[in-house]
Formats: C-alpha cells, structure tokens, sequence
C-alpha cells in the first residue's frame, strides 16, 4: 500500500506560503511541483486544479484543502503540503478561510491509489493534535516531519 510520506519530499512542505486568493494560491502550487519536477508543464498542472475545484470546492472544513487531480504524464502519485502566511477563502463546506493545503497529483489511471491517499490524508487531518503541529511548525523540515510523525500515528 503506498503511504503518503513515499509521495510528499521536505522541498515540497513548505510554511508561510503568500495566499491572497484561492487562485493565486493554485497558481504557487502549480509553479512549485513543476520546479522540482521539469517533466510536469505548470499551467497544465494549473489548469487541472482549478477544473477540479469547478466540480466542487476541495475545502475540506477545519481551514483545510486538499486540492487534487489526475494528471496525464504524471508517472506517480506527487504530493505537497503548504501552510500559508494568512488563510484565504476557499469555499470550503463550514465556510472557514483555508490555511493548510494538502496537494495530491495522481496518474490518469490510479483510482484506487488516489482514493486510498485521500483517505490517509483526511483521516490524518481529522485529528486536532496534527493540525495544531501542522500550524506551529516552526519551518519545511518540521512541517514534513509533522505529516510523516501523523503518518506513523504519533
């Protein structure tokens, strides 16, 4: 079973991320994963963010997103995770401005992957000790140690 810490690097845990609005900060997302992966086009990625968000809100309640898509040219799952500077509006389902953002990317194909890897994230961030770790994380490193602590059950 793939886990989500296999998928999530330090480079790609990142605090303090400028928001401003929920497209700028799908636009940052986009820029970050195709910096640390050249294969990946950034206004592709981009563009299937926001198609995705289209469908419904991927605010998730408890100042938390979990923007998602598949992606054709994505050979494995990719994950991000970004804490911004000041929450922004998202259209999340209670209405809370977002300040934690999970981003999982999935091959066109991966379905059950896909599924499984949101299962772990929601269920992780269901716990109120992991958000409140996850906001205190005083820089990337220990913000990826966070999730990869959570992830292990600690």
């Amino acid at each position: 079973m793939i886990r989500l810490e296999q998928i999530l690097t330090p480079g790609r845990s990142l605090v303090n991320v400028p928001g401003g609005s929920k497209k700028r900060v799908l636009e940052q997302i986009a820029q970050l994963i195709a910096r640390e992966l050249p294969d990946l086009d950034a206004q592709t990625l981009f563009e299937n963010l926001i198609a995705r968000e289209k469908l419904g809100s991927t605010g998730f309640g408890n100042g938390i997103a979990i923007p998602h898509c598949r992606l054709a040219g994505c050979a494995s799952p990719i994950s991000a995770v970004l804490r911004l500077e000041a929450p922004v509006d998202f259209d999340a389902i209670d209405g809370a401005p977002v300040d934690l953002l999970f981003v999982l990317l999935v091959p066109q194909a991966a379905t059950d992957e896909h599924l499984e890897l949101l299962r772990q994230i929601a269920s992780m961030l269901d716990r109120g000790d992991v958000r409140e770790r996850l906001r205190q994380a005083p820089d990337n490193d220990a913000l990826y140690a966070v999730v990869v602590d959570a992830q292990n059950g600690r």
